[in-house]
């Protein structure tokens, strides 16, 4: 047990925070009041994003809500600036546009010596036109919209996290940088290298992507999101006189399937599945070209370069020797590793969230999606933390999306009070 005492402050200390004593569990009442006033401008607030169309591919309207978000923040007393990405060196995949949605960084200084860094993203999976049909609701409990969850609710908490600081007149940070985004759902090709030279420049990195309503958490983990490109070329032939003269790209590509389908581990985290296959044009034609797509998912980095490996040696194991087989594997988001300065600031967190009577879990288990949190802690030196955001539900669904709007309060508390303990001396 002294061990584990001596591990934990030595741990607390590394990001700069000494050990909390009993007296520090009591609720802030000042930030709590503020918090409360917010639930309902919070609420306002997730109605005009949501009636923003921000889908990744709808430049206009990334640009509107852009300007929005922009405009709240300068209101708050930030340095705002609309960055674009360089797209003559942004990381290209196969679904890299042209042009990525325009970034909003805002700075706020403060009197302190630490620095914060909040990220988030208004980019959602959806496409334009889809809003007149699913309209921003309230039903209950339930705010509903289209993006409101993953991630307007987190661009909402950072807005409103920061009004309950200023009214609360809480400045001793040295600097608080939010970075808006819009292309995550695309795997951010534009932003992922501002995010890292963000991440390596701040004390710590709290990443807003919605939490559960099932389980009200943090997570310190987040999986890494590879895709495997398989092209098959063979030979086209007529498939009822001579099909002995074509080479059939469909029976390799299903064979190289085959063969892969057991690459899995899904106990240490690693999955690769094969998800979209095409081949051929007609019916009475020995196809020439078969091409299939397979989802890869890591907990670890080490864990890309084994799958890799395997999957390119997998693929000189041929069926047809004149097919010519070609493997593409891009590594789209690396993972989010726990770290010992990230487990030490969420157990702060968890005795946070018990000053107003609520419990905590926080996850080290990446559960299969990936985050910006992790190219902000490639080269961070603190501790890096995902899910400030509300209680969401049903993201990347057409009609079930939702917040618990009972999780506005909560969460706004969580997030200040922990922009309060690490920024303050």
């Amino acid at each position: 047990m002294i061990r584990k005492a001596l591990f934990a402050a030595l741990a607390l200390a590394s990001v700069g925070l000494a050990p909390l004593s009993q007296a520090q569990t009591a609720r802030n009442e000042p930030l709590w009041q503020a918090v409360t006033a917010e639930k309902q401008p919070a609420l306002d607030t997730l109605r005009d994003l949501v009636n923003f169309e921000s889908g990744s591919g709808d430049r206009e309207g990334l640009e509107r809500i852009a300007a929005y978000v922009a405009g709240r923040l300068k209101a708050l007393g930030g340095e705002v600036e609309l960055i674009e990405a360089d797209m003559a060196t942004a990381y290209r995949m196969h679904d890299t546009p042209e042009k990525t949605g325009p970034m909003v960084k805002a700075t706020f200084k403060g009197t302190g010596n630490r620095s914060v860094l909040l990220i988030a993203h208004m980019d959602t999976v959806y496409l334009k036109g889809m809003l007149a049909k699913q309209p921003f609701r309230v039903e209950g409990d339930r705010a509903y919209g289209l993006g409101i969850s993953d991630d307007k609710s987190g661009v909402a908490a950072i807005i409103h996290a920061l009004t309950a600081l200023k009214k609360t007149g809480f400045n001793q940070y040295g600097r608080i940088t939010v970075l808006i985004n819009g292309d995550e759902e695309i795997s951010s090709p534009g932003s992922r290298a501002l995010l890292t030279a963000l991440g390596s420049e701040h004390d710590a990195v709290l990443s807003c992507e919605s939490t559960s309503v099932a389980n009200d958490r943090l997570s310190l983990a987040t999986s890494g999101i590879a895709a495997v490109t398989l092209k098959v070329t063979g030979r086209a032939s007529h498939a009822g006189s001579a099909p002995h003269l074509g080479v059939n790209a469909l029976y390799e590509l299903s064979h190289q399937m085959l063969q892969m389908r057991d690459l899995s581990k899904p106990q240490q985290g690693l999955k690769m599945n094969w998800t979209v296959a095409n081949a051929g044009t007609n019916r009475n034609v020995i196809p020439a070209d078969a091409v299939a797509f397979a989802d890869v998912r890591v907990w670890s980095v080490a864990d890309y370069d084994g799958i890799e490996a395997e999957v390119r040696a997998r693929a000189k194991k041929q069926l047809l020797p004149e097919a010519k087989v070609e493997v593409d594997f891009v590594r789209r988001r690396p993972p989010l590793e726990p770290t010992d300065a990230a487990k030490a600031l969420a157990k702060r967190a968890e005795t946070i969230y018990r000053e107003i009577g609520r419990e905590l879990t926080v996850s080290s288990i990446a559960e299969g999606g990936g985050t910006d949190a992790a190219f902000a802690s490639l080269k961070a030196k603190g501790p890096v933390i995902e899910r400030f955001g509300f209680a969401g539900f049903g993201a990347h669904s057409n009609d079930a999306e939702y917040i618990a709007i009972s999780s506005i309060e909560p969460r706004l508390y969580l997030l200040a009070r922990m922009v309060m303990e690490v920024s303050a001396r």
